[in-house]
């Protein structure tokens, strides 16, 4: 029988894919620093957002696979930029005029408009490492501000400072002529007004690791390169990043993929060896613009879980990395039951099967059961229909369905029940429409809601499915679809649905009968 490693090398999964790739770097020898390193970047200009979390929980998807397949320890680190200047005040934050003073000092010496931590940069940070520790990434955390500060990163710093002639030659090919008259990889951090400073140089001491350069005010000044007085601009402090810490692997999305010769000559010039990359694509809100941490736009994490478990955003996270996907309210119900179907199925799957289950990327070897014995777009269904605002009115019809269910044998259904309560009540119940059936569509209610007053069959919902095709059959629907599409939209008022046998099971006969009788009362529209 093939175990999973065997399965993982052949495996079309993507983090295995990336994780064979990322073997082939050690083909001669381990790393010498005892481990592989990941790293994901967070750029505390915002709070995070749900991009943040996808690149932590997408590496560490790789992490997981490159475990399966080789006996090298790992390490991932999440590295926050956090000695950024604030370029401009995010939309989304209490008392915003309150931070314009502060514009391009470096985040971590922006006052904390929350009020809750010593700086903007902290505080952002702090959100950063609650969001990640709820879903339980195991990581090392970096701030820029400790790394440049403490010396750590001082070794790379001489050495930019030694080698500046040519990292500028390196970023000067990508710039616009007038750029290139006042650039400088270094960005010199105001001794007095404690601004990031975005100035030409006027002469880097390789000798003495130093730079010297003219304020606004033509005062001149140097500075050390060295503890915390300067910062590197962003994309040499890419690659410089991966020379000092030795990262084999990080991935980024689609709008840095331009920039990634640049980051590795860079890494490559400051003695370092390039890491490998992933580039996935980026995420849209509902009209497809890109999701911006200062913008605000698109979904939260903290959204995402008010209507959802952890899980299920995970897994939203695994499906298709390259493709561009809108992430808005809609993608939560089908998250959460192709997430539980993928559950159901792992037990019973062979370990080639299991490599490539999106379950086991987003849970490792530990799989944990489904017990959503009732899926959520179901649930969400049962809410409309009862009227819900609370979840023990749920629970009421599932026990009906499953009478062995209970809240405390089920507790993702449990949580789930809430969710589809909560998500109704926002989402669905302001935009329900119905609509009065059409002439055919009410002689087969009819003949639906006669068989249903005569059915004995009890609550078997696939027995009660085909009935419900077998009259939208023999009254001439076609395509069939638009028969159960008419069901939605007269019954529930939506467009879509559950399968309609699994709704009436779950529902009760009767009480199907009541809201059929209830939409025949409607007038047929001329």
């Amino acid at each position: 029988m093939t175990n999973l490693r065997d399965a993982a090398m052949s495996s079309k999964a993507w983090p295995f894919e990336e994780a064979r790739r990322l073997l082939k770097r050690f083909d001669k020898a381990p790393p010498e620093k005892g481990y592989v390193l990941f790293e994901t970047g967070y750029g505390p200009s915002g709070l995070p957002h749900i991009g943040t979390f996808g690149e932590v929980s997408r590496t560490t998807m790789v992490r997981r696979a490159f475990e399966v397949i080789s006996d090298i320890p790992t390490k991932l680190i999440c590295f926050s930029d956090d000695v950024d200047g604030m370029r401009k005040v995010p939309g989304n934050v209490p008392n915003p005029e309150g931070l314009e003073q502060h514009l391009q000092r470096p985040l971590t010496r922006v006052p904390d408009p929350f009020g809750t931590h010593e700086s903007f940069g902290h505080h952002n940070n702090a959100r950063l490492r609650t969001f990640l520790d709820t879903f339980g990434f195991e990581y090392d955390f970096i701030s820029a501000t400790e790394f440049y500060g403490s010396g750590k990163f001082d070794e790379v710093l001489l050495r930019a400072a030694e080698r500046y002639d040519d990292v500028m030659a390196v970023m000067l090919k990508s710039l616009r002529e007038e750029r290139r008259e006042t650039y400088s990889i270094f960005l010199p951090i105001h001794p007095e007004s404690g601004r990031v400073m975005y100035v030409p140089m006027k002469h880097v001491d390789a000798k003495n690791g130093t730079i010297t350069f003219d304020d606004e005010a033509g005062q001149e000044i140097t500075l050390p390169v060295t503890g915390g007085n300067v910062k590197l601009q962003w994309k040499p402090d890419f690659g410089a990043r991966w020379a000092a810490l030795d990262v084999d692997f990080e991935m980024y999305g689609k709008d840095h993929s331009t920039n990634t010769p640049i980051y590795d000559r860079i890494c490559e010039i400051l003695g370092g060896k390039k890491p490998e990359h992933f580039t996935y694509e980026l995420f849209l809100d509902a009209d497809g613009h890109k999701i911006s941490k200062t913008s605000g736009n698109g979904l939260t994490i903290d959204e995402w879980l008010t209507y959802a478990a952890t899980e299920s955003l995970s897994y939203f996270m695994y499906q298709k990395p390259k493709t561009a996907k809108r992430m808005h309210f809609d993608v939560i119900p089908k998250a959460v039951d192709e997430y539980h179907q993928q559950l159901r199925a792992y037990p019973t799957q062979d370990a080639t099967a299991q490599a490539n289950n999106p379950v086991f990327h987003i849970h490792g070897a530990v799989v944990p059961a489904s017990d959503m014995v009732v899926p959520f777009a179901m649930l969400l269904n049962l809410a409309s229909v009862s009227g819900a605002e609370e979840k023990d009115t749920l629970w009421g019809f599932i026990q009906r369905y499953a009478p062995e269910a209970s809240p405390q044998k089920n507790p993702q259904l449990d949580q789930a029940a809430g969710f589809a309560v909560r998500y109704y009540n926002d989402f669905v119940k302001p935009t329900k429409t119905y609509r009065a059936p059409s002439e055919q569509e009410r002689e087969a209610m009819t003949d639906l809601m006669a068989q249903l007053q005569a059915w004995d069959g009890g609550l078997d919902a696939e027995e009660l499915q085909t009935m419900a095709f077998a009259i939208g059959k023999a009254h001439g629907f076609e395509p069939l679809r638009h028969w159960f599409t008419a069901l939605y939209e007269v019954l529930l008022g939506a467009s879509q649905g559950p399968r309609f046998g699994g709704f009436i099971a779950l529902y009760g006969v009767d009480e199907t009968v009541a809201l059929i009788q209830e939409a025949l009362a409607k007038p047929t529209p001329a």
